[in-house]
Order: structure tokens, then C-alpha cells, then sequence
């Protein structure tokens, strides 16, 4: 894989307000692991740990992080705070909360003022966050570009995969394979 800076090896970062989110988050973990990227996960609250935060986020770019995906449930300030601090990418999961379901967190993240951007994806959409940080990398290395499209292909394949299956089965008998 050819990185980015030549010195070090690309990483992104996944970054997670409370060990609760791990679970919503490993999905992006996986799928970076999967591309063969170096991933840098850890827990730092924008309300809890902000000195703490705000280092990460000034120190980051020295890492050579290139991406953050950054998850956080209700208010949800941890994707928008770490965007504030650095012009690395800021990928935004809302965390599904129990009172209002993700919603909390879905508009906290996404409503950011202009000038300090946060990328967002589905609420508990971790994998797609991963997959937007590969792309992101894929502009920059044609290696992990190849990847990607292999996985897309593949993806291409299950659905005709399914598709011609359901057509040979039938809709009732379909669903019984399940």
C-alpha cells in the first residue's frame, strides 16, 4: 500500500465518546481491518475528557491520521469538536440513543455551522463511516483503490446472486431459506 506521507503509514482514527459506542463502532473498526488500514481506536468525550480531546485532535495530523470517524450518541458535539480542532476529515456516526432513537444525535452532528464540515452517515451507519474514510484514502492510493472496487464488484455479485435466486424460487420459497 503506498501511503500518504512517505514516512508513515496512513491511519485513521476511530473515536468514540463512551465505551458504550464501541459496539455501534466496531463495524468501521472491521471493515478498515479488512482494507488492511492501521486504525487508531479510542474514547475521549467532548464533555468528559475535552483536554484530552482537544490534544488528540491537535496532535492527530503529526500521527499521520487521515481520517477520524468520530461516534457519539445524544448531543453528540465529539465528531463537530474534533472537525473544530483539526482540517483533517471528520466522519460523524450518530449513535442511536434511547430516548429519541438516534434522531438527538443524527441533527446534533449533521447541523454544523458553516466553515467547520462534518461528514455524516446513517445513524449506527459505522461501516459505511469506515467505507467513506477507505475512499477518502483511495484518492490518494491506487492499491486500496483496487480493493475497493474488488468489494464493490462483490457486492455487485451477491445482490445478482440473490436476485436470480429469487427468480428460480419463487417469492414464498425465497423467504424460506432465510
Amino acid at each position: 500500500m503506498s501511503d500518504l506521507n512517505s514516512s508513515n503509514i496512513s491511519k485513521v482514527a476511530v473515536v468514540m465518546g463512551s465505551d458504550s459506542d464501541l459496539k455501534t463502532l466496531k463495524p468501521s473498526v472491521d471493515i478498515l481491518h479488512e482494507f488492511g488500514i492501521e486504525t487508531e481506536v479510542c474514547i475521549l468525550s467532548a464533555h468528559r475528557t475535552p483536554i484530552e480531546m482537544m490534544e488528540y485532535a491537535k496532535k492527530a495530523e503529526s500521527k499521520n491520521i487521515k481520517v477520524i470517524v468520530a461516534g457519539a450518541g445524544g448531543a453528540a458535539h465529539l465528531p463537530g469538536m474534533l472537525a473544530s480542532l483539526t482540517c483533517i476529515p471528520v466522519i460523524g456516526v450518530p449513535v442511536e440513543s434511547k430516548t429519541l432513537k438516534g434522531i438527538d444525535s443524527l441533527l446534533s452532528i449533521v447541523q454544523m455551522p458553516a466553515g467547520i464540515p462534518v461528514a455524516t452517515v446513517a445513524i449506527n451507519g459505522a461501516k459505511n463511516a469506515g467505507l467513506l474514510a477507505i475512499q477518502i484514502l483511495c484518492l490518494f492510493d491506487e492499491g486500496l483503490r483496487i480493493k475497493m472496487k474488488k468489494f464493490r464488484d462483490n457486492l455487485h455479485a451477491q445482490v445478482r446472486t440473490k436476485n436470480s435466486k429469487l427468480f428460480t424460487l419463487g417469492t414464498d420459497n425465497y423467504l424460506k431459506t432465510y
